[in-house]
């Protein structure tokens, strides 16, 4: 079971495994959609690692009950490996791909391959690899391109520096974090498509902090994308003693969600394929599940969201009010809410601005809200943060059992790191507004505590410039200095004009 072309370096930085696999992407670029040639990447780096990982359990089994040529050796290898956390067939491994990859039919091989590694891990994988097709001509082209370019790619992955064995690589969590880096650069590059599988790191690592789960908790996200704010938000808690719940309603997304999940060891994970409005999964005896964290990054004022429905919904979420059919944020909002703990539940969710102030239905549900004292805190966040839109968006932050009726308003949009096409927040910048959260203290053109009176007095607008004051008065303006100034100007002006008319009468002009 050796390595592609066999050699392997000592060590391997993180960057390096990260510059390899982009590089891998060369092969799809310019011939397949950035949306669907990272599902083909990411499926392969699955494969590539969970075949390392085989190869080194394997190989420490040898080292300990010998030659598997040994009846008994074999057998005893057999039984340790069927208690590993997961089963790879022989003949579907990265290497058994790796060999056959100038066969004629290599796609349907990588198919049969995932379906046989689906079948043989139904409890962790099943239906993973559903929507990912190696032989699909509309995808990746007709037989003589697509062979080609499964070829690259397979020999793109079989770079010894690609080795991603744990004894190899130790405890740091490079395949994670090389998942993460690949969906983030897919999403640069996937424009208005990569905000339904991404948030950027920072503001996951935002929302995690200000609603701080903690050990024991459940932990929910019924839009998760890709799942990368569940897994931050897994590992705020800071031990292993929590558990992940999420839904994704485009197929091949959940499917990065599931194996996300695996390649961080999020095995408490229970992902859900399907629509959460309409059709939501996350239920015990059919009634919503209740969760003590509930975070999201929905999609922005999503349209035909099912607002038919909503008004007869069977789990009555939407009692304060119907979203309007063009906008489903407060539809999401809505869904979160009912699904939080009595006790301690948060809530906290990125939405447009347009939340924060839209007037008939919208305005009703909010002031029933704030009037119901679950809405905690407003953060105004930097345009430009996310993929695929540059509007400024907000983190609204609910909570059950608040003790008092203020309101938290932090104006984040001005300070941000400005990084070639996209703003990001940096480390500084998350610290103070979870430094703000957390003191509930008022910061001069920068937070403000609100109580219920004054947001009554604004009509339950949360607008935050009407609570944020971040007027700066411009320096005063010397009258006399600047006539001065003119005059002197004026001065010279007179002076060159004279001189130019000198100059053009000697040239006869």
């Amino acid at each position: 079971m050796a390595n592609g072309n066999g050699k392997q370096s000592a060590t391997v930085s993180q960057s390096e495994i990260n510059g390899i696999l982009w590089k891998a992407c060369d092969t799809f670029r310019g011939a397949v959609d950035p949306s669907e040639y990272k599902n083909y990447i990411l499926v392969m780096l699955f494969v590539k690692y969970i075949s390392d990982v085989w190869q080194d359990h394997y190989d420490a089994l040898v080292a300990e009950y010998g030659d598997p040529k040994s009846k008994a050796a074999r057998e005893r290898i057999e039984r340790r490996l069927k208690r590993e956390r997961f089963v790879l067939p022989s003949h579907c491994t990265f290497t058994a791909l790796y060999e056959q990859r100038n066969e004629a039919n290599i796609g349907e091989i990588i198919n049969t391959a995932l379906d046989e590694i689906e079948d043989s891990n139904k409890e962790k994988l099943e239906g993973v690899f559903r929507n990912i097709d190696f032989n699909s001509e509309a995808s990746l082209g007709q037989t003589r391109e697509r062979n080609n370019r499964l070829k690259s790619v397979l020999e793109d992955f079989s770079d010894p520096r690609l080795d991603l064995r744990p004894s190899r690589v130790g405890t740091m969590d490079v395949i994670g974090n090389a998942y993460e880096y690949l969906i983030g650069r897919f999403a640069a590059n996937a424009g208005k498509k990569a905000g339904e599988f991404y948030t950027p790191p920072e503001v996951s690592q935002l929302l995690a902090r200000l609603v701080d789960p903690q050990p024991g908790e459940r932990i929910c996200d019924p839009a998760c994308g890709s799942g990368s704010l569940l897994i931050k938000c897994g590992q705020q808690v800071g031990s292993q003693d929590f558990s992940l719940w999420g839904q994704e309603n485009i197929g091949a997304t959940w499917a990065l969600a599931k194996m996300n999940m695996f390649l961080h060891g999020m095995d408490n994970a229970r992902i859900e394929w399907g629509d959460t409005i309409r059709n939501p999964k996350l239920l015990s005896d059919d009634k919503l599940m209740k969760f003590e964290v509930v975070v999201a990054n929905p999609p922005f004022s999503l349209d035909k969201w099912g607002q038919d429905d909503a008004g007869a919904d069977h789990y009555n979420r939407f009692h304060r009010g119907v979203p309007p059919k063009s906008k489903g944020d407060f539809a999401f909002i809505s869904h979160m809410i009912e699904t939080i703990t009595e006790t301690s539940g948060r809530v906290g969710v990125v939405v447009p601005h347009g939340v924060l102030f839209r007037g008939s239905s919208e305005g009703k549900i909010r002031q029933q809200l704030i009037e119901e004292n679950l809405l905690d805190a407003v953060v105004g966040l930097p345009a430009n943060l996310f993929y695929g839109t540059g509007i400024p968006a907000a983190i609204l932050v609910f909570r059950k059992q608040k003790s008092d009726k203020t309101v938290m308003f932090i104006d984040a949009s001005r300070e941000y790191d400005d990084v070639k096409t996209q703003n990001r927040l940096a480390d500084e910048h998350i610290e103070k507004i979870v430094a703000t959260y957390t003191s509930r203290k008022n910061v001069d053109k920068y937070a403000y505590v609100a109580d219920f009176d004054e947001i009554k007095e604004n009509d339950f607008n949360l607008n935050i410039p009407r609570y944020v004051d971040t007027f700066e008065e411009e320096e005063e303006i010397d009258i006399r200095v600047v006539q001065e100034e003119i005059d002197s100007l004026d001065a010279e002006l007179a002076q060159v004009q004279e001189q130019m008319q000198e100059y053009l009468g000697e040239l006869g002009l």
